[in-house]
């Protein structure tokens, strides 16, 4: 998925009374004894003000209106209905993601929800300032709550940081007491605050980013988790041929002393049932279970909203892709979700296209877990046409591509590629295009849609300010930036990560490809590795698996944008088109010089992001290997840097390099060579000098990130309605209001987050410290 435009954007899814709804739903783990935290040392924390300055969101935080209106009311009623409910599913499907970011960010969710829910803003700033807080504070306070729904948690979606208000813990708490909420039930909502408060604002340098053990946060597994044991878990797995989108992993200690790992699926019902489940067993001195339940009270709510939905599809294929959703949420069975995607697949050109479940690995530390996304939206047609034309070529397009057939898929598989409108994307940040689904059985041999989503672009590009460029490439980026990036959307998504085979040997022990006549392009000699049964792409390069497919699709994007036959589906001939061939190029390597390093963290030598380090490793390519085709200078010594790229040279020396890249990158995905892979990252990736001194200055101009305000929809009468906010931190905690306007999900996501507590009991002396 392309999780993140060019230029500052942040890229892949009914009331009941809530005791009775948890009692019923939630799932808990028995015969288990949790792990009981070690002596950990008190954390030194991040105390210098420009590094705490890093973690802030200012004030002056940017609001972007995500605007569909044009769109959705070109919808009819029913079609509208559809939309509704599927809407209402992803909105509820993505509180998981609270979950699944940090063990604070569903109470901290909670406490800002009912405060929010409990008065108008008005009333609630009114008694905040009598109570003594600034005027300053309380928009910070809006600011770091618009944040929070924002990046569903307190770590940023795009880059993995944590994020901290930018007020004292001091004033936060007077407005938190200062609220109805409290004045209603000053017992719940400051046992709440008295839990988050420290999470809220420490720095200890674990909590400062996402990650395994000491590296950071995770609650894909259990903060007693370690790197080896990832590494024995997905062993593990492997054995039982089970992937690991819609789990977590939490360790515990058995009655022997050995360690227990719980493989808990992400399910509505919560009962045995093999072979779903499996009851413990002994493995390579430890044991391993599979139960199911997790997030069981919140796939109930998505699950039953897509049941809504179903009486609205348009077709039989929409109807059964919703049906196997529901099925999938409710039984906790993968094999059920790849059914429905199949269906999406088949549904081809829909006036209203959705996608939901646990579908990107981005975040998981190994690679393979899927954070929940839903979106819904609507089919923009002038750009659709544009990106239908793109697919009539794309046959003839892959053979330009440089590593060859034999490495190429056996038959080109037609895809859908639409332009989209979003009217509803849940998760932890909103993508500029999508190509799924990710499981490689179905891309491979049966399909995959490509979707853009063309009211993102031009709405992240909103009042950006662009450094480290001269006047001139300045003034071409802003005329044809939004241009170039949608001819990089259609090729990244649909020739890059549309194209390129894996070579596998099947169950039976044949091939999927001539073992006697294929030779590796990097050796000369026959293949000596692939993909064996129950092996995928995910499980085998686990945690640099993303930025190495997206570095492999950023460059086929590079390498195609060269030629004019595609500039000229999009509408662009003579110089305009070599305008937009220049920006495409400087756009995405200014990209990997000025902001890519903000998602690299010294302190762990780790990239945080993987388009990120997928664009640095780019730009180092050219720079190190194109002999001055792109130079950085620092014209200003710790203050400024300059790039600078030649452009007389992209059709020749840039196609040159990242067309030997790309046989390089391709040949060592078809092969599942992740050593080989990560020896050539770790040559472009490293931060040396200058780049590790650089990186200061990069952070000197860094800037916030857009935040998306989305609309809500609202059932009236029968007739679905659409709501508006102002781009505003004020129109964004009104959208999510009036999006969940009871507490109901805030009694849902404490008790899940509490169920969960024991699992993370090691963080909890580093942010108390």
């Amino acid at each position: 998925m392309f999780r993140t435009l060019t230029i500052n954007l942040i890229k892949s899814r009914h009331h009941i009374n809530a005791d009775s709804f948890i009692s019923k739903y939630s799932k808990k783990l028995i015969g288990t004894a949790p792990v009981k935290p070690k002596n950990i040392q008190p954390a030194k924390l991040v105390n210098a003000m420009e590094d705490k300055s890093n973690f802030l969101l200012p004030n002056n935080q940017r609001f972007v209106e995500l605007d569909s209106s044009q769109a959705f009311n070109n919808l009819t009623n029913k079609e509208k209905l559809y939309a509704h409910y599927l809407s209402k599913a992803a909105w509820n499907g993505g509180l998981i993601v609270l979950i699944q970011t940090s063990p604070e960010s569903p109470k901290i969710f909670s406490l800002l929800h009912r405060i929010f829910i409990g008065e108008s803003l008005e009333k609630l700033k009114e008694s905040a300032m009598k109570a003594g807080v600034s005027e300053d504070d309380f928009q910070a306070f809006l600011v770091y709550a618009g944040g929070l729904f924002a990046n569903s948690g307190n770590y940023k979606g795009f880059g993995d940081t944590k994020f901290i208000p930018n007020l004292s813990k001091e004033s936060f708490e007077l407005i938190v007491k200062s609220s109805k909420a409290y004045e209603n039930d000053n017992t719940h909502i400051l046992k709440l605050w008295q839990k988050v408060q420290n999470p809220i604002y420490s720095l200890a340098p674990r909590l400062t980013s996402l990650g395994m053990a000491d590296k950071g946060v995770t609650t894909y597994f259990s903060s007693n988790c370690t790197e080896e044991d990832s590494n024995l878990v997905n062993d593990w797995m492997k054995t039982k041929r089970i992937e690991a989108y819609i789990c977590r992993t939490f360790k515990t200690v058995s009655d022997d002393g050995l360690p227990l790992y719980t493989i808990h699926l992400a399910s509505v019902e919560s009962s045995s049932k093999p072979p779903l489940t499996m009851d413990k067993e002994k493995y390579k001195n430890a044991y391993f279970q599979v139960t199911r339940g997790d997030y069981s009270a919140l796939l109930k709510l998505a699950g039953d909203n897509l049941a809504k939905a179903v009486e609205y599809a348009a077709n039989d294929n929409e109807k059964n892709m919703l049906k196997h959703y529901i099925n999938s949420f409710k039984e906790g069975d993968l094999d059920e979700h790849k059914e429905g995607s199949r269906f999406w697949i088949k549904d081809k050109g829909p006036i209203i296209e959705t996608y939901q479940g646990f579908i990107e690995t981005y975040r998981d530390p190994s690679g393979q877990r899927g954070e929940f996304e839903g979106f819904v939206a609507m089919v923009n047609k002038e750009m659709s046409k544009k990106f239908g034309c793109l697919v009539d070529g794309a046959e003839g397009f892959i053979k330009l591509l440089p590593w060859g057939q034999d490495l190429e898929k056996d038959t080109f598989l037609r895809p859908d590629f639409t332009s989209l409108d979003v009217l509803t994307f849940s998760g932890s940040g909103i993508p500029a295009g999508i190509n799924i689904p990710n499981y490689d059985e179905i891309r491979q041999n049966e399909g995959f849609k490509n979707v853009s989503l063309g009211n993102v672009i031009p709405a992240a590009y909103k009042e950006s300010v662009i450094p480290f460029l001269s006047e001139a490439d300045k003034n071409l980026l802003e005329k044809y930036r939004v241009a170039s990036f949608e001819v990089q959307v259609g090729l990244h998504e649909l020739l890059g990560h549309g194209s390129g085979k894996l070579l596998r040997q099947n169950a039976d022990g044949t091939f999927n490809f001539d073992k006697e006549k294929v030779k590796n392009p990097l050796t000369g000699k026959e293949i000596e590795a692939w993909y064996t049964e129950g092996e995928t792409y995910d499980s085998k390069f686990t945690t640099l698996g993303s930025a190495f497919e997206e570095c492999r699709a950023e460059a086929v994007g590079l390498y195609l944008s060269l030629r004019p036959e595609i500039l000229k589906i999009f509408g662009y001939e003579g110089q305009e088109a070599e305008d937009v061939i220049y920006v495409n190029w400087l756009s995405l390597l200014w990209n990997g010089a000025a902001k890519a390093t903000e998602m690299y963290q010294p302190s762990t030598k780790t990239w945080l992001q993987a388009h990120a380090r997928a664009r640095f490793v780019l730009m180092r390519l050219l720079e190190l290997e194109g002999d001055g085709l792109l130079t950085v200078t620092e014209p200003e010594p710790d203050r400024n840097l300059l790039l600078t790229l030649d452009r007389s040279r992209l059709a020749t020396d840039g196609k040159r390099i990242i067309g030997e890249f790309l046989v390089k990158l391709q040949t060592l995905k078809a092969t599942g060579d992740a050593a080989g892979a990560e020896a050539l990252f770790a040559r472009y990736s490293r931060l040396e000098e200058p780049w590790s001194r650089w990186r200061d200055i990069v952070m000197l101009h860094k800037q916030p990130r857009n935040i998306f305000v989305q609309p809500n929809t609202s059932l009236q009468d029968n007739e679905v309605k659409l709501k508006r906010y102002p781009a505003s931190a004020e129109g964004m905690v009104a959208s999510w209001v009036e999006r969940f306007p009871t507490s109901e999900v805030d009694d849902v996501l404490e008790q899940l987050a509490e169920a969960d507590a024991k699992y993370f009991a090691e963080l909890e002396p580093l942010a108390n410290a």
